[in-house]
C-alpha cells in the first residue's frame, strides 16, 4: 500500500460521516433507478411469459349472435393462426351472506378438447365436467372475497333465469390480469368476477346453440394487425359485431402496459435530482479539500508526485464515496424492486412473479451514479492538478474586502453585527450560497411533489363522485329496453328517482384519424349523472349535436364547430355526420355525449334506453338489494358508494406508500445538504470562530454566526422548492395522463406548509448535532495557523 493510499484511508476515516451523508444521496439516486429499471423488467418479463405460456390471443372480436360455421371463414383471414369462438355473456349473482348483487362476466370453455387461446390457469380444484352444466370456475380474486372455495355453490340470474351453479375450481386468466367490470375505474372483487361455464351449458342458457358471440385470435408473427382487424368486422357486421380490436386495446392489457409506461417516465426524472445533488455536494466536498491540502499538494509535487498520481488521488475518494453510495443503492433498491414487485403482482392479479433483475439495471446505476460524482469533482481535482508546487507551498491570496450595501444601506443599522457577518458571507460567495439553497430546494420540491399526490387524489374523487355524479346506483341492461321500462323501476321499493341514458359503441373519426369511444345519450336536463365539467359544472347539451371531452378533442384534432363521421357499431349500424357543439373537461376517460333522443333517432332504434341511474332511500335499500338479485335482464350494477371505496382502497395501498419513500428520500436530500454545508463551514470558520470566543462572544452568539447562515438559506429554498416543486408536479401529472384518467394539478397551502416544515426540521437536526460540535471546539488548536 502507497503512502498516498494511507493517506486516503485516514481522509475517509476523519471525514466519514461528511462522506456517508453524501453517499446516502447517491444511494437514493441509485435506489430509485434501480427499483423503476428492476420494476419494468419484472413486469415485462412476467407479463411476457404469462402471456406466452397462456396462448394470451392477439386480436378480439363481439357480436350479438354469429353462427359456428363462420369461424372457418374467420380463420381464413391471411395472417390468422389459431381461431376461438366462444360464449361472453353477463349474469347478476347471489352470494349467501352478501347484501348487494354481484355481477360476473360469464365465458364458455370448450366441451372438447382444451382451450387454445387464453387458457386458465387453475389454482385450486380442477376444470368442468362438460357433462355437468351447473359446474363453474370462479376467477380467484371473487373467490378470495367471499370466501368461496371448490364445493360451494352460488346462485346466478341467467337471461332471467335463477340457477344454483357448483364450484369446481377457482382460476385466474390472461385476459382478467386486470379485471374491472363494465364502467369500472378500479378492480371491485367483492362486486365483480369471472365464471367459466361449459360451451353448451352457456349456450342453452343464453339460446346461443350453435352459435358465438366472442372471438378469439392468434396471428403468425409478421401478419397485418390492422388489416386483419378490418376482414374480421367485414364477417361480423351482418350479426351485430362491434368492432374487433387487438391485444394493445384490450382493456387488462392496457392498464398493464400503462402501468410499465408510467415507471419509465418516473425513472427518468427523479434519480437525476438526487444524483444532480449529489454532484453538488461532491464539489463542495473536494473543492474545500483541496484549498486545506494545499501545502501538501505542494510538497508531493516537489518530492517528484506527478500531476496524473495526485489526481489519481482524489480520484480514488470520489470513488470511494460513490462506491458506498453505490453498494447501499444497489441494495436498498434491489429490495425496492421486488417488494414494488410484488406490489403489482398482487394488484395485477399474475399467478406467479419473475422478478430475475439482470445485471443491466445495476450497472447503468452504478455508471450514472459514478459520473454524476465524478462531474461533481472534476473541478476541484482540476485545480488540484494545476497548482504550481511553488504556488501551492505559500498560503492562499487573503480575500479582497470592501463596504457592501449590508453596511452601507440605511438598514444597516437595524442588524446587528452577527447578522451583518452572516449576510457578508453569503454575498461573497453567492455561487456556493445559491447552489446550498438549491440543493435545499430540491429537497422541498421531491416532497411537495410527492405529498401533492393526496391532494390530487381527493380533488379527482370530489370531482368525479360527489360533484359530477348524484346517483346511487347505475343499472346497465344485457338489451335495450323500452324507456316504459324506467316506470317499473320507479316503482321499486327504496327507489327515490330514476333517469334513464343510452350507450352505443361508435367509431368517431376526422379526416385521418379515428377512434373507438362510444356515445353516452342522456336527456337534456340530466341531473343524476350529467355532463359535468371540472371548471364548468353541469353543461346542457344542444340539439344535434357531439360534446365532446378534452381528451377525445386531443386525439382526434377538433374544435367546436368541426364536424365528425360517427359510425354505430351495434344495432343497425348507422353513419352520420355530427358538429360538435361543446367541449368539455374530464379526469375520467375521454367521453363523448348526445341528447338521448337525438341519439336514438339516429340509431333508428326508437325510444330505449341501456340502463338507469338510480337514487335509493337508504331506508329502504336492503329491499331494493334483494329484488334486484332476481330480475332479470340485468348485465350489470355499479355502486357509486362503492366505487369511491374502492377508489380510495386501491390508491391507499399505494399511493401512501410510495408518498413515504419519497419523503425518506428527500429528507435524506435535505440532510446530505445540511450536514455537509455546516461542516464544510466549521472546518473553514474555525479559527474565525475561535478568535471571536476569545473575544467575548458566546457559544450561542458564533453558533448564531454559523448556524444562520445555513438557517437562512434554508428559509430561501423554501418559495425556490415551492416553485421546483409546482414544475415537478405539473410534469408528473402531465407524465401520468392517459386516456383512462388524468390527474389533477392540485396543492393546498398546506402541502406547502408540510414539505417546508419537514424540510426544515432536517435542517434543524442538523444544526443541534452540528451544534455540539462547536461546544466541543478546541480553541488552541484553531487558533494555529499553518502559515
Amino acid at each position: 500500500m502507497t503512502s498516498l493510499d494511507r493517506k486516503l484511508l485516514r481522509q475517509l476515516w476523519q471525514m466519514k460521516a461528511q462522506l456517508l451523508a453524501i453517499a446516502l444521496v447517491i444511494a437514493s439516486g441509485a435506489a430509485l433507478l434501480i427499483m423503476s429499471l428492476t420494476t419494468i423488467e419484472a413486469l415485462e418479463e412476467t407479463t411476457a411469459a404469462y402471456y406466452e405460456r397462456t396462448r394470451f390471443a392477439d386480436v378480439f372480436a363481439h357480436a350479438k349472435r354469429v353462427p359456428e360455421y363462420r369461424k372457418r371463414d374467420i380463420g381464413e383471414i391471411p395472417g390468422v393462426r389459431l381461431v376461438e369462438t366462444r360464449i361472453d355473456e353477463r349474469a347478476i349473482l347471489n352470494i349467501a351472506g352478501y347484501l348487494e348483487p354481484a355481477v360476473a362476466q360469464v365465458i364458455s370453455l370448450p366441451d372438447r378438447g382444451p382451450q387454445l387461446l387464453n387458457a386458465l390457469v387453475i389454482r385450486s380444484g380442477r376444470l368442468i365436467d362438460p357433462t355437468r352444466p351447473d359446474e363453474v370456475v370462479v376467477s380467484e380474486p371473487l373467490a378470495e372475497a367471499h370466501r368461496l372455495k371448490p364445493g360451494d355453490s352460488i346462485d346466478a340470474i341467467l337471461r332471467g333465469r335463477k340457477r344454483t351453479l357448483h364450484i369446481v375450481g377457482t382460476a385466474l386468466s390472461p385476459e382478467f390480469v386486470y379485471a374491472i367490470a363494465p364502467g369500472g375505474l378500479m378492480p371491485d372483487d367483492e362486486r365483480f368476477g369471472i365464471l367459466w361455464m361449459g360451451r353448451d351449458a352457456l349456450g342453452a342458457a343464453f339460446d346461443l346453440k350453435a352459435s358465438f358471440n366472442s372471438v378469439a385470435l392468434s396471428l403468425v408473427p409478421d401478419a397485418d394487425v390492422n388489416d386483419v382487424i378490418r376482414r374480421l368486422d367485414d364477417i361480423l357486421a351482418p350479426y351485430g359485431g362491434i368492432g374487433a380490436y387487438s391485444r394493445s386495446d384490450q382493456t387488462s392489457n392496457w392498464f398493464v402496459e400503462s402501468e410499465i409506461a408510467q415507471q419509465k417516465n418516473l425513472s427518468r426524472v427523479m434519480p437525476t435530482i438526487f444524483l444532480a445533488v449529489a454532484a453538488f455536494l461532491t464539489n463542495l466536498v473536494m473543492a474545500r479539500l483541496v484549498d486545506t491540502e494545499r501545502r501538501e499538494i505542494g510538497l508531493l509535487k516537489a518530492l517528484g508526485y506527478t500531476n496524473w498520481t495526485i489526481g489519481l488521488h482524489y480520484f480514488k475518494l470520489v470513488l470511494a464515496i460513490g462506491t458506498a453510495g453505490i453498494v447501499i443503492g444497489s441494495l436498498t433498491g434491489a429490495w425496492l424492486g421486488h417488494w414494488n414487485t410484488e406490489l403489482y403482482a398482487n394488484f395485477y392479479r399474475f399467478p406467479f412473479l419473475l422478478y430475475r433483475p439482470g445485471p443491466a439495471a445495476f450497472v447503468v446505476s452504478a455508471a450514472i451514479s459514478l459520473t454524476a460524482a465524478l462531474a461533481g469533482s472534476l473541478m476541484a481535482s482540476y485545480r488540484a492538478v494545476r497548482l504550481p508546487p511553488a504556488e501551492a507551498m505559500k498560503p492562499p491570496s487573503p480575500a479582497i474586502y470592501r463596504r457592501m450595501f449590508t453596511t452601507r444601506s440605511a438598514f444597516a443599522g437595524t442588524f446587528d453585527e452577527p447578522t451583518r457577518m452572516i449576510l457578508r458571507r453569503i454575498m461573497r460567495w453567492p455561487g456556493r450560497a445559491l447552489l446550498t439553497s438549491l440543493g435545499l430546494a430540491m429537497s422541498t420540491a421531491v416532497m411537495i411533489m410527492a405529498l401533492q399526490w393526496v391532494d390530487a387524489i381527493d380533488s379527482l374523487a370530489e370531482t368525479v363522485f360527489e360533484r359530477g355524479q348524484h346517483q346511487d346506483a347505475t343499472i346497465a341492461f344485457n338489451e335495450l329496453h323500452p324507456l316504459k321500462t324506467v316506470r317499473d323501476f320507479e316503482n321499486l321499493p327504496g327507489v327515490l328517482s330514476v333517469e334513464p341514458y343510452r350507450y352505443v359503441s361508435a367509431r368517431i373519426s376526422h379526416r385521418h384519424l379515428a377512434e373507438r369511444q362510444g356515445i353516452i345519450g342522456v336527456s337534456g336536463s340530466a341531473i343524476l349523472s350529467p355532463v359535468f365539467d371540472v371548471s364548468r359544472g353541469r353543461l346542457e347539451i344542444p340539439l344535434g349535436g357531439l360534446v365532446v371531452s378534452r381528451k377525445l378533442a386531443e386525439l382526434l384534432r377538433i374544435a367546436i364547430g368541426d364536424t365528425v363521421v360517427v359510425e354505430l357499431l351495434e344495432g343497425h349500424q348507422a353513419s352520420f355526420s355530427v358538429p360538435v357543439v361543446q367541449v368539455f373537461e374530464t379526469y375520467i376517460g375521454k367521453p363523448a355525449y348526445m341528447q338521448m333522443g337525438t341519439l336514438n333517432r339516429l340509431a333508428d332504434d326508437g325510444d330505449v334506453a341501456s340502463g338507469l341511474h338510480i337514487r335509493i332511500d337508504e331506508a329502504g335499500r336492503s329491499d331494493l338489494m334483494a329484488k334486484l338479485k332476481d330480475i332479470p335482464g340485468i348485465a350489470s350494477i355499479q355502486f357509486r358508494r362503492a366505487a369511491i371505496d374502492t377508489f380510495y382502497k386501491t390508491m391507499g395501498e399505494t399511493i401512501f406508500i410510495f408518498i413515504g419513500f419519497f419523503v425518506a428520500f428527500s429528507m435524506t436530500l435535505s440532510v446530505g445538504v445540511t450536514y455537509n454545508s455546516i461542516r464544510i463551514a466549521i472546518s473553514e470558520r474555525a479559527q474565525e470562530l475561535a478568535t471571536l470566543r476569545i473575544l467575548g462572544f458566546t457559544r450561542w452568539e458564533i453558533s448564531y454566526i454559523l448556524l444562520g447562515e445555513v438557517g437562512l438559506l434554508a428559509w430561501l429554498a423554501v418559495p425556490l422548492g415551492a416553485a421546483i416543486g409546482l414544475g415537478l408536479a405539473w410534469w408528473m401529472t402531465r407524465a401520468f395522463e392517459t386516456e383512462l384518467y388524468r390527474v389533477p394539478l392540485v396543492l393546498h397551502n398546506s402541502t406547502y406548509s408540510k414539505a417546508a416544515i419537514i424540510m426544515l426540521a432536517s435542517a434543524l437536526g442538523c444544526a443541534a448535532v452540528a451544534r455540539r460540535r462547536l461546544d466541543r471546539l478546541d480553541l488552541i488548536a484553531a487558533l494555529k495557523t499553518r502559515e
